[in-house]
Formats: structure tokens, C-alpha cells, sequence
């Protein structure tokens, strides 16, 4: 068989082979076994994923009627006693361990141990604490309502642990750069949105919180962290 006379087939470069599509509305089983399957199949994308997973995500294994907050209310139902929980975080749910067995788990990992972990000073927690409420905020700004200068190593130990990123320009003259918080703080901290966080006027208007509580190192939530800050550049 000369060139010419090759199936023109062969000449096509090879669809690639697409994954079954899933039966996400399981008609055929009746509604406790439908809902069973949707359960299993929601905790085990969370429980696979290293990260928040997104309600959008979730949406996909399981039917159009299906009612997400119920089926993770379920779920949590169903590990009630035991060292793991669904938590609602960082705009998404996650598979994490309880509190209370955290020092097991840094025992047996030997984090305990570790020289370079150590919580985030005094100063630090408030900057951050501070960017969280008053995002996008440049670091002028910050050394303005602390009225002493915050530093770019202090800024750095916040980046370097991924509490906070660089935010849009300023508009001000110079059009520095804003700080605004990321991901990684709201997963921190056990937020789900930033609306999680005490509302700062509302403390305000109770007497229980103002500006100068605030420098004062009167905190409304743990800033601590066991992470150990790392070198970056601002």
C-alpha cells in the first residue's frame, strides 16, 4: 500500500478519550439510597482535596435538586464523636481534625519539636488584624493608624507566611502598592468570608473595641499562629 492509498483515518490525530459521564441525578435508586450516594461521594471529593473545595465543585457529583448544606450537615452528623469534622472555610469545606487533637498530631509529626516555628508577635497580629479589616490598605497607611513606622520586614513575615498579598494600587501619589488578605488567612483562622469576622463598628458602637484597644493589643480574634515566618521580599 503506497502513501496514497493510507485510510484517510489514520491521518486524523486521535480523539482523546473523554471520562464516562457521571449519573449525578441517580433517578433509578429510591431518595434514602440517592441521598446515601450523594453524602459518599460529597465527602470523599473534600476528603481527597488538599484544599477548601468550592460549593461549584460539589455541585458537580451530585443531582440539580440536590440540597448541599444538608448533605454536609449530614455528614457532620454522621462524625459527631469522632477526631475529624467538614468545616466551612476559606469559601469552601475542608476535612480537618479536631482542636483537641492537635497536640497529638504535632506530637507524633514531631512539629513540637520544631526550632523554627514560633506564633506571631504582638505587632505583627495587630498589622495583620488590621489589614483584615481595612483592606486594600498600603503600608503607609498602616504606620499612620499605629503612628510609628511599620517595617517591610514586618510586612515580609506576613507574606512569607501567606497571611496577606499584594492588593490593587493605590490611587494616592506614588500609587503604591495595597495589602489585602489572602486564602491562606481566612483557612488559617477558620473564616469562611471575611464577613465571618467580628463586625468592627458593631464592637465599636458596644463600647467593646476602638482604635485605641486595638494598639493596646486587645484582639477579638487568635492571631497566633505555629508557623514559622519565612524570608521574603517585598
Amino acid at each position: 500500500m503506497t502513501m496514497t492509498d493510507r485510510p484517510q483515518d489514520e491521518d486524523r490525530p486521535r480523539a482523546a478519550k473523554q471520562p464516562p459521564l457521571l449519573d449525578t441525578e441517580l433517578e433509578h435508586l429510591p431518595p434514602e439510597l440517592r441521598w446515601r450516594e450523594w453524602m459518599g461521594r460529597v465527602e470523599a471529593v473534600i476528603f481527597a482535596a488538599s484544599e477548601p473545595v468550592p460549593r461549584d465543585v460539589l455541585a458537580r457529583v451530585v443531582g440539580r435538586e440536590c440540597n448541599l448544606d444538608l448533605i454536609i450537615d449530614d455528614i457532620r452528623e454522621e462524625l459527631r464523636g469522632r477526631p475529624y469534622d467538614l468545616v466551612r472555610v476559606a469559601g469552601g469545606v475542608q476535612h480537618r481534625t479536631r482542636p483537641a487533637f492537635a497536640e497529638a498530631i504535632r506530637t507524633a509529626s514531631g512539629q513540637a519539636a520544631a526550632k523554627s516555628a514560633r506564633p506571631l508577635s504582638q505587632t505583627e497580629a495587630l498589622v495583620l488584624m488590621t489589614i483584615a479589616y481595612f483592606q486594600p490598605i498600603t503600608r503607609a497607611e498602616l504606620s499612620s493608624f499605629f503612628a510609628k513606622e511599620i517595617s517591610r520586614d514586618l510586612i515580609a513575615v506576613l507574606r512569607g507566611q501567606d497571611f496577606i498579598a499584594y492588593g490593587p494600587r493605590s490611587p494616592t501619589p506614588g500609587a503604591p502598592y495595597t495589602y489585602v488578605t489572602t486564602k491562606t488567612f481566612l483557612s488559617h483562622f477558620g473564616l469562611e468570608t471575611l464577613r465571618d469576622l467580628p463586625d468592627f463598628e458593631a464592637l465599636e458602637d458596644a463600647g467593646l473595641l476602638s482604635r485605641e484597644k486595638l494598639l493596646a493589643g486587645e484582639i477579638p480574634i487568635s492571631m497566633a499562629t505555629e508557623g514559622g515566618a519565612q524570608d521574603a521580599d517585598e
